[in-house]
């Protein structure tokens, strides 16, 4: 697995990438042909795809599967476990990859859009079959080290600096398909649309805050099982 490992990582994060281009590819042309001085103004277009915590660990988990398979193949000829900084990076991938696809698959599956504005093979890559990889990562991947449990903060850094952006912008920005003065990502952060409004997008954060921290647990448990059992076989 040491071998071919590196090459899986490569082909996955090419396939994020794509699923990437593709979606934002759409988003562009959409915005182009749009009427509407707010609909078709492309700085916008381009910061609120960008605001988008699903594309945002997309392209996190990518580059660090990109950084990953380069350090392994350069080490392919050793048996050294993966340094700490890359470990972290690993974690920190994996685990904001590992909450979309179960927040997409619970709390957004069913909520319906507007047809052709997604791109359905991109869908299913950016919220399933990329957050399988990363799974599969952290059960399979050789050369797991053991990092201590403050990396669970340090994963938590990113999502909670998100939540903060993504609250504070959201009243400055005009939403590009309705016009409405506010705009955000999801619809459990919309306190317009939320039951309780903003006691209940906070209920919302809350649980996704938790379920971020549990996963991080998860990932570095398994990585210190994981590690522990390479030594002492």
């Amino acid at each position: 697995m040491k071998t071919w490992w590196p090459y899986v990582r490569l082909a996955s994060a090419a396939l994020g990438l794509a699923a990437v281009i593709a979606q934002l590819s759409l988003t562009l042309q959409i915005a182009m042909s749009d009427p509407t001085p707010w609909g078709s103004h492309l700085p916008t277009i381009w910061a609120n795809f960008f605001s988008f915590f699903t594309i945002d660990s997309n392209v996190i988990a990518a580059v660090t599967f990109i950084i990953a398979a380069i350090w392994a193949i350069r080490h392919r000829r050793d048996d050294e476990k993966e340094p700490s900084w890359l470990a972290i990076l690993l974690v920190c991938a994996s685990t904001y990859m590992i909450v979309t696809g179960i927040v997409y698959n619970t709390l957004l599956r069913g909520i319906e859009l507007p047809q052709g504005v997604t791109v359905p093979w991109s869908n299913e890559v950016l919220h399933v079959v990329f957050p399988l990889v990363l799974l599969l990562d952290v059960l399979f991947a050789p050369r797991r080290r053991a990092l201590p449990w403050s990396t669970v903060f340090i994963s938590a850094i990113f999502p909670l600096v998100w939540a903060a952006y993504t609250m504070i912008r959201a009243n400055l920005v005009i939403s590009p398909s309705t016009g409405e003065e506010w705009w955000y990502p999801y619809p459990f952060l919309n306190p317009h649309k939320v039951p309780g409004e903003y006691l209940g997008v906070a209920g919302y954060v809350v649980g996704i805050a938790v379920a971020i921290i549990g996963v991080a647990c998860l990932v570095v448990w398994v990585g210190r099982r994981r590690a522990a059992s390479v030594t002492s076989a």
